[in-house]
């Protein structure tokens, strides 16, 4: 069983994801790191100015991942590619084409035959859109701004909190209006906003909604078998 978490930045996705998927004992695939790593690689190439270049090695560029870990060509970038000028970029890669040919076709290999929670923009709708469960998580933007800000300042990372909120905002914008795999909730996905709510509320809900759904497809075998 696969279960999505889609949503804007900030809204809690990860970390929510990676509770739920440990309360179920599912994997957790974590999409953002993987257009993260693009996002670094483009930035060590030079940047925007660079962005053509692009088409002539994302086809062949290295990339692992692992649950909380990513690897670019070789190289552990697990906590570089969380840096703000990374974060900058990722919505301009995630447009691209030909990275989301790649990462999408990742992303759909990983999950044949696999219990997994998985967060990003389009999980429900574009990479896993036959999932039996779906969330689509939202908050607002200055709650949002708030909680990276500690995150980055965990990391030893300082940054102005009205500028942060303009840079997710504007993401926001980018994501859910881009032609290819826009930031959209799927038909069928639940709606859920963490605002002013803790993590562990969030992860109850939803491991509520997933359980009955488990309990409802498990009623649907044995039918299907008795018949």
């Amino acid at each position: 069983m696969i279960v999505t978490i889609d949503g804007p930045a900030g809204a809690g996705k990860s970390t929510v994801a990676k509770t739920l998927a440990g309360r179920l004992g599912f994997e957790f695939l974590d999409t953002g790191a993987m257009y993260r790593t693009i996002a670094l690689k483009l930035l060590r190439q030079g940047g925007l100015q660079r962005l053509a270049e692009l088409n002539h090695w994302i086809h062949e560029v290295d990339l692992r991942f692992e649950p909380g870990r990513a690897w670019l060509c070789g190289d552990e970038v697990t906590g570089d590619i969380r840096t703000p000028e990374v974060t900058g970029l990722v919505s301009v890669v995630a447009e691209h084409a030909l990275v989301r040919q790649k990462l999408v076709g990742i992303q759909k290999a990983y999950g044949v035959g696999r219990s997994l929670v998985t967060e990003g923009r389009d999980q429900g709708t574009a990479v896993f859109p036959e999932s039996p469960c779906k969330f689509f998580l939202v908050a607002d933007v200055l709650e949002r701004a708030r909680r990276r800000k500690v995150e980055l300042e965990k990391s030893g990372v300082t940054v102005d909190l009205e500028t942060l909120a303009a840079q997710i905002a504007e993401r926001d914008r980018r994501d859910a209006n881009r032609e290819i795999g826009p930031m959209i909730a799927a038909h069928d996905a639940i709606h859920v906003d963490s605002t002013g709510k803790t993590i562990p509320e969030v992860v109850d809900h939803l491991h509520s909604h997933v359980e009955k759904r488990i309990s409802a497809l498990h009623s649907e075998l044995s039918k299907n078998a008795s018949k």
